[in-house]
């Protein structure tokens, strides 16, 4: 499924994909896109003052947006591959709790790493490689279906992240106060390596149909590119 070159209809893409599958119009989805300009991505309840750098976002032209999953906010943009799982919580009861459900899932990405690097997981929803961050992951749920963001870095501009983003209000443990230069790293992998991997781990094989295109238009118009939305916290 295509990558769009604005971050609004990137998640929009995503949200109508699970609502899709909610009301029953799809089934299991995983979606690999990248943004290809960089854009910073607050989730769903965060602070838009505590969370990102405004002025500098403004200065480097970079597009900020809010996701329906959670989590902390991050940089997207060329060399960070994004996946997007729409998974059956019918066919998964696994995936019923959050805790158990972010397990599972990051259990088969390190799977499908394990080539590349011994992943572990650690925070509430992070993959990292010797105590280094190399994707963060979130989730939004609804009765019938779970979305879960993930991002992979590969070949992406770490230094953007402390350009754009102050220190994180809240941290993982293991983070130990580390700046972004200092905690975050890419997988030494490409990007072709990457989609094959996680393809064959969560047996995706057949394309999946796009959403309906004026359900993507509708999300953009009336959610995801409205400062009611980017700016309700």
């Amino acid at each position: 499924m295509q990558s769009f070159d604005d971050i609004e209809t990137n998640l929009a893409v995503d949200e109508a994909l699970l609502l899709e599958a909610e009301a029953q119009k799809r089934g299991e989805t995983l979606r690999l896109w990248e943004c290809p300009t960089p854009a910073v991505v607050i989730g769903s309840g965060g602070k838009l003052a505590e969370e990102i750098n405004e002025p500098a976002c403004r200065a480097a032209n970079t597009s900020f947006c809010r996701r329906s999953s959670g989590g902390g906010t991050v940089v997207l943009g060329p060399g960070c591959l994004c996946y997007s799982l729409v998974l059956s919580l019918e066919a998964r009861p696994y995936l019923e709790g959050i805790t158990p459900s972010y397990q599972w899932i990051l259990q088969e990405v390190g799977r499908a790493l394990k080539d590349i690097c011994k992943a572990s997981t650690n925070g509430s929803s992070d993959l990292e490689f010797e105590g280094r961050k190399f994707s963060g992951n979130a989730q939004q749920r609804k009765r019938l279906y779970i979305l879960h963001h993930g991002t992979l870095l590969y070949d992406f501009d770490i230094g953007s992240i402390a350009r754009l983003l102050p220190h994180p209000p809240r941290e993982p443990e293991y983070r130990k106060g580390r700046d972004h230069d200092s905690f975050v790293e890419n997988l030494p992998v490409s990007r072709s390596v990457l989609v094959e991997k996680l393809t064959e781990v969560f047996k995706a094989h057949e394309p999946a149909p796009a959403p309906d295109a004026a359900l993507i238009r509708e999300l953009v118009t009336t959610k995801y590119a409205t400062a009611d939305w980017v700016r309700r916290r």
